[in-house]
């Protein structure tokens, strides 16, 4: 199997709204679905993503978000969806929904199981990843998350998954700019055409500066032209224009990104509802609303960036 998507650019991962009641909210996810495809700069979306709430949304859910992000883009970026399961089995059946609807790629979240001591079992991440690819013919993404959670791959390993032909990006999100570069230059010495697409939105200049060949960001959902610009501009060595946009962030990414780090997308819905871009910011628990302290915090930052409904 190979494939042809390049991954490259800004491909944020969507929201999800709901409505009062917590189900999907069609006709405000169509609605950020139509902004973000129109913002400059974006290559891509990410349906069914942590920024999605997938952890509380069922597998006819992930179909029916999938089928409107695909409905609603109509061809216009690559839509990939991301495969969040703890078993093995069950991936491969997400993946075929996935690859059913019509999806132009998959992003492989890493089984929690992982974080017992798969680091020192390396085969049990490569079989995971060896099944999905036997069982689909779609390009993968590589989640990478921080080695310090237990579900984090080393560079090692990452050299290893980019062996298997569809593997076709590492969505990194290692968030230290140390094991940044490890994993950066670990992929790019086996040569292969394995994008590293930079989830270190804390440190989204360094990153970029690094080399990385575009971002998937949560945060992207607020802010895909503003991350988009910066990539341009490190691209093209204009520097001082990165750094004004990075400064415009960083008040946005101070705010979403703050302890605890497990409200960073409900703060995002929020910012979007202050916005004007979605109705309201429910989200499903486990998860709870911000409070009005912190909603008075996002209003600030959104001001500080210079965003405004």
């Amino acid at each position: 199997m190979s494939h042809t998507l390049r991954f490259h650019g800004c491909m944020p991962a969507n929201l999800l709204p709901f409505t009062a009641d917590l189900a999907i909210d069609e006709p405000a996810y169509r609605k950020h679905l139509r902004w973000l495809v129109d913002a400059p700069g974006v290559t891509g979306l990410v349906a069914n993503g942590h920024a999605a709430e997938v952890a509380s949304l069922t597998r006819d859910e992930r179909r029916r978000a999938l089928d409107i992000a695909l409905d609603e883009v109509a061809g216009k970026v690559p839509v990939v969806s991301g495969v969040y399961s703890d078993g093995t089995l069950e991936a491969v059946e997400l993946a075929r929904d996935a690859q059913a609807a019509g999806a132009a790629g998959l992003l492989v979240f890493p089984p929690t199981l992982f974080m017992w001591g798969a680091q020192l079992k390396p085969d049990m991440v490569l079989r995971h990843f060896q099944t999905l690819a036997d069982a689909v013919d779609l390009p993968l993404v590589v989640f990478e998350y921080p080695v310090a959670s237990g579900i984090g791959y080393s560079p090692e390993t990452l050299a290893e998954l980019c062996k298997i032909p569809t593997v076709a990006a590492i969505k990194e999100w290692s968030n230290d700019i140390v094991s940044y570069e490890k994993n950066l230059r670990a992929v790019r010495a086996t040569g292969r055409p394995v994008a590293i697409m930079s989830s270190f939105t804390m440190s989204l200049m360094a990153s970029f500066t690094l080399g990385a060949d575009g971002c998937i960001s949560g945060m992207g959902s607020v802010v895909a032209d503003l991350q988009a610009a910066l990539l341009a501009a490190v691209r093209a060595g204009r520097l001082d224009e990165a750094r004004s946009i990075n400064d415009r962030l960083a008040p946005l990414v101070g705010v979403f990104y703050a302890p605890p780090f497990v409200d960073m997308h409900n703060r995002m819905k929020e910012a979007l509802a202050i916005l004007g871009r979605i109705p309201a910011a429910h989200v499903r628990p486990p998860l709870t609303p911000v409070s009005d302290d912190e909603r008075h915090r996002i209003r600030l930052a959104l001001r500080a960036a210079n965003l405004s409904a």
